[in-house]
């Protein structure tokens, strides 16, 4: 007997994702030609994968493709039949250049590059119009297209770890850019075009040769990141105080004798890093930053710091290591947001009462100064947890006992490690190099712990 059976055929899978990160493959898995069709996202980052397959290319509807880390050599010209891709991630792997074809992938927005030996960017490159983000890190490059002003849509651009010493005028079009990272490459000083990207918020130069700002920085008034760190800069120009919108300002190892007295203009600021320059004096117009939480204006020539200090009330850290500071103003003690004080390496003798009154303070670091003895209005400091009297203190807090000394007329607070001598801990027990830091207090409390005295 004939029976006849009817089977309904299966329905088709249809994938959009498939992901295939860290699973040490060395070509790209032949189960992904079978999704031609339907494929939308690939992501095969973080394998060894070494050539790509023509099928590959066939995934004619493919938005996103992640090929980072790898051992790619090349970008095939093939590239150019993802007319729909959107998103591309090629970095960490060995690419020499890219195809002049990729200019056919119109749809890209997102193009990372970061860490290939690419050396510079195909004519076509430029073609590109619809590309918001694009990263060339660490790519070799000496410059861009002279053209890259095409590029109009761009948000983001970084370009760190080159070795760039101009930038194309073109770029000045960039009218949309929201942040540039140009740091650790050549540049003696900033390009002027930079000035000129009106919407430029973030803005890292870290780690060049720069020497001078322009004037037209005034431009830059939605600016609120600013990192010009490890440069060679010895001034800054008036017209920083245009730039209201700031809100970190990274200075730290450069050549600066002096602030300009507008940098109080600046109310939006939050962080203010001038350490390891060469500053004389702080601007008395620095009380003008009513935003300002972090202060570090270590590793300078300070003799003092300005009684306006006691205006920023917001104030949380301030960090004045390493300076030739004989006293602290007694206005430091209506910064009543303060939790850290460290004024280690200076030349301090006294400190003034009212640091006693700073109702949050909790670390509080005069080891290496000149102490003879602390005010006894330290006793009102509930909050404290960590008291640096000496750089090689076994506990951050140790007992101190009150008498009365006959300079002030009145008690005082003192302990075994004072009066301090200055100088003789560090060389007994550490280097400068070694020497303590705030945003490390725990891990050199545990440090500290196992040094005996005799």
């Amino acid at each position: 007997m004939l029976r006849s059976c009817f089977c309904a055929p299966r329905e088709k899978v249809v994938i959009k994702v498939l992901e295939f990160q860290h699973a040490n493959l060395e070509h790209a898995p032949p189960e992904i030609f079978e999704y031609t069709k339907s494929l939308e996202e690939l992501y095969l980052d973080s394998n060894q994968i070494r050539d790509l397959p023509r099928p590959l290319f066939m995934c004619h509807g493919l938005q996103k493709l992640g090929l980072s880390d790898n051992e790619l050599l090349m970008l095939p010209p093939a590239v150019a039949s993802l007319v729909s891709l959107t998103e591309l991630d090629i970095s960490k792997n060995g690419i020499r250049d890219l195809p002049e074809s990729i200019k056919a992938c119109k749809n890209l927005t997102y193009v990372e590059a970061s860490v290939n030996p690419l050396g510079k960017l195909p004519d076509g490159f430029t073609q590109l119009l619809n590309l918001t983000e694009l990263y060339l890190n660490d790519t070799f490059m000496d410059y861009l297209p002279g053209n890259f002003g095409r590029l109009t849509r761009l948000k983001v651009l970084e370009v760190r770890e080159n070795h760039m010493k101009t930038l194309p005028k073109s770029i000045s079009r960039l009218i949309l850019l929201e942040r540039l990272d140009m740091g650790n490459n050549d540049f003696s000083e900033l390009p002027e075009v930079v000035c000129h990207m009106s919407s430029l918020q973030e803005l890292w130069v870290d780690s060049n040769a720069i020497h001078t700002f322009p004037q037209a920085i005034r431009y830059l008034q939605r600016l609120s990141f600013l990192d010009a760190s490890k440069n060679q800069l010895e001034d800054l120009p008036e017209e920083v105080e245009h730039l209201t919108k700031m809100t970190d300002l990274h200075l730290s190892t450069n050549l600066l004798q002096d602030l300009p007295a507008g940098i109080g203009a600046l109310t939006q600021l939050v962080v203010l890093k001038v350490d390891d320059n060469q500053l004389l004096s702080l601007p008395h117009s620095i009380g003008g930053l009513a935003s300002l939480q972090e202060l570090d204006v270590s590793y300078n020539d300070l003799e003092h710091l300005p009684p306006t200090i006691g205006l920023l009330r917001r104030l949380r850290t301030l960090i004045a290591d390493e300076n030739c500071l004989m006293e602290l103003p007694a206005e430091l003690g209506s910064c009543s947001s303060m939790t850290v004080l460290s004024v280690r390496s200076n030349q301090l003798e006294r400190l003034p009462d009212e640091i006693g009154r700073i109702p949050n303070l909790k670390v509080i670091n005069v080891s290496d100064n000149r102490l003879e003895f602390l005010p006894f209005n330290f006793t009102k400091l509930k909050k404290l947890w960590a008291l640096w009297l000496a750089e090689n203190q076994s506990k951050p807090l140790i007992p101190l006992q009150s008498e009365y000394n006959a300079s002030v007329q009145g008690r005082v607070l003192t302990c075994y490690l004072l009066p301090q001598q200055q100088g003789q801990e560090d060389d007994l027990y550490m280097s400068d190099k070694d020497s303590f830091h705030p945003s490390l207090w725990e891990e050199e409390r545990q440090l500290r712990q196992t040094i005996q005295f005799d």
